[in-house]
């Protein structure tokens, strides 16, 4: 059995936001990657053996069902281990359509199976939301801020079998609130009494009955809702407790929150960043069973509320070692492939089931037969290969539910300095309160021989109340193996939600006023101008967890028997995020794995 070593281990079982967004086609005309196209074979063959033995990716961690599930808050998120394939057992090929999170993790399960699996993804780089490309200058453009919870744990289960898990950075156990003029407010969980380190669900009172964030009378209302809220059964019944927030998906977060006496200041200055974090929704327009969710994970588990951030780009550090794992196991990638319609036909019972999709390469069509299809699309592109004709929409109801999803538009901004922006200077006059104070996480180092120092400012996530990006982060300290310069300074990428104002305008604009904007939160930067910027505009993102819409959610097993969903929408008890995608690839291959059988034949 091959062992991780013991720091890579550690850090694991210390870790534990939002993985955001999914690509423009219009966005697609550059990337670092292009992977090798292969054709389909046309064949099934009859009988599998065990799959065989593949060479290690970088650190690997064997055991990760032990590592993976130690923290995991509910048993429904976090799937058993499937039985490893009997000798004799039947080999399935599997066609896989779109290559982000969803669809590499439905491969890696199946693989692990011993199947046959082919991924087809239409742009010319893989990762869908959490998809990174460089441009001709050599910058890294990154489609959205990618944040891993302390309980990602179906991600970081994924991460440990790639090896990719050293390439996670832990941050401090606090949320940095930025406010107008330097102002940094900090929501912090770290908690020690008597040099011992205290957890959940103390480490959580301290922090909200502590945080200079809201005001006393705020903090005193927050503390009576999120008392009498479905968080306080989950610590002592945690299936009952996701139950009750299960059952509030038709409120708002708002109305739940103000009808058990919250404050809308609280709202105002806490709620409405990690909500737009979240999904790109003010509180007004997201679910109350989405935000509560989170809360209950926060609540539960110690780690759940720590982040972690990659050291530099989601396509080498995340996603290049998933596509070594499953190139090295026989998986074929074919980028630059889009699937144009799905063919479809009845059987001798009236039943309908997939014959092959239509693909398009360079112009070429060709159709892609497998005995197993699966749909590892966002909310428009799984729309865009149901059939036209709604011959499925108005027979299946789960078909016809899936119209009413819709996604939410971000756009996503990257300003690149001369200096050092987020840097908190001594003066409290130019920085706000907390300009000297040690609480406030910072990187002081700038020696650019250690990447885990290099840069001076806040090396965490920020959210903030009094600008249009509720999040952001300075790349080039957080994640400075890529992103770090040793001839420039801070590199923010700002997500902004909403985004609709926005869409319009051209990137220049949108630049200069996310620019004008970070001035006014760190006033210490004027006089800086960025020397590069890059706009990203998304129309479609995350869906739009809106109260009431988690009925309209499919399940990954379809009724169409051999066509299955993957997809950080599909029905899942997290959020629509990098966690939930990788649940739901896992959950799709399970139902693949129950109806081999039934394929086979």
């Amino acid at each position: 059995m091959n062992a991780a070593p013991s720091s890579q281990l550690q850090q694991f079982q210390e870790c534990r936001l939002c993985g955001l967004l999914a690509a423009d086609r219009q966005l697609t005309r550059r990337a670092r990657r292009q992977l090798q196209r292969a054709g389909v074979s046309q064949r099934v063959q009859a009988v599998a053996a065990p799959p065989a033995p593949a060479p290690a990716p970088r650190n690997l961690v064997s055991n990760v069902s032990e590592v993976g599930i130690r923290d995991a808050p509910l048993k429904p998120l976090f799937p058993d281990e499937p039985p490893p394939p009997k000798e004799g057992s039947p080999k399935l090929r599997v066609a896989i359509v779109g290559c982000g999170l969803a669809g590499l993790s439905t491969a890696v399960e199946l693989v692990d199976q011993g199947h046959e699996v082919e991924i087809f993804e239409s742009r010319p780089f893989i990762g869908g939301k959490v998809g990174s490309f460089v441009d001709k200058a050599g910058n890294h453009i990154e489609l959205g801020l990618h944040v891993f919870f302390g309980c990602y744990h179906n991600l970081f289960r994924l991460m440990a079998k790639v090896g990719a898990l050293e390439n996670l950075l832990p941050k401090e156990h606090a949320h940095t609130f930025v406010n107008t003029g330097g102002d940094v407010r900090l929501l912090d969980f770290r908690f020690k009494l008597g040099g011992k380190d205290i957890g959940a669900p103390f480490h959580g009172l301290k922090a909200f009955f502590t945080t200079d964030q809201l005001s006393a009378l705020d903090k005193a209302q927050n503390s009576l809702a999120l008392g009498t809220s479905p968080v306080v059964r989950a610590l002592v019944d945690p299936e009952g407790g996701m139950r009750s927030v299960r059952s509030l998906d038709n409120q708002s977060f708002s109305d739940w929150f103000k009808g058990h006496g919250g404050s809308q200041g609280s709202i105002d200055r806490m709620w409405n960043p990690v909500a737009y974090a979240l999904g790109f929704l003010d509180c007004d327009n997201i679910s109350a069973r989405c935000m509560l969710s989170i809360f209950q994970f926060f609540a539960t588990k110690t780690d759940a509320s720590r982040l972690r951030m990659l050291n530099g780009s989601p396509a080498d550090r995340l996603l290049r070692p998933i596509t070594d794992y499953l190139e090295a196991r026989g998986v074929k990638i074919h980028t630059r492939t889009g699937a144009r319609d799905m063919l479809w036909e009845e059987d001798e019972d009236g039943r309908p089931r997939v014959s092959g999709i239509r693909m398009t390469t360079a112009g070429r069509e060709r159709i892609v037969k497998a005995d197993a299809y699966v749909a590892a699309l966002d909310v428009p592109g799984v729309k865009r290969l149901i059939p036209e004709d709604h011959a499925w929409s108005k027979r299946f109801d789960v078909f016809g539910k899936m119209h009413r999803l819709s996604g939410v538009p971000v756009i996503t901004v990257q300003l690149r300095y001369p200096g050092w922006v987020t840097e908190l200077g001594p003066k409290p006059e130019k920085h706000g309160k907390h300009g000297s104070n040690p609480a406030v996480p910072q990187r002081l180092s700038s020696d650019p021989a250690d990447p885990n120092a290099a840069g001076r400012g806040i090396d965490n996530l920020l959210y903030s109340a009094d600008a249009d990006f509720s999040c952001f982060a300075d790349l080039a300290i957080t994640s400075p193996v890529d992103y770090y310069r040793e001839d420039q300074g801070s590199l923010l990428q700002c997500v902004l939600t909403p985004a609709d104002p926005y869409m319009p305008l051209s990137n220049e604009e949108i630049a200069d006023r996310v620019h004008k904007q970070v001035l006014n939160l760190f006033p210490s930067a004027r006089g800086m101008a960025p020397v590069f910027h890059s706009v990203v505009k998304i129309g479609q993102s995350l869906y739009r967890e809106a109260p009431g819409m988690e009925p309209f959610r499919p399940p990954q097993k379809t009724p169409i028997d051999n066509f299955f969903l993957a997809g950080s929408y599909t029905q899942q008890d997290y959020i629509d995020s990098m966690e939930g995608a990788t649940l739901s690839g896992r959950l799709c291959a399970g139902k693949i794995i129950n109806a081999v059988p039934q394929l086979a034949s």
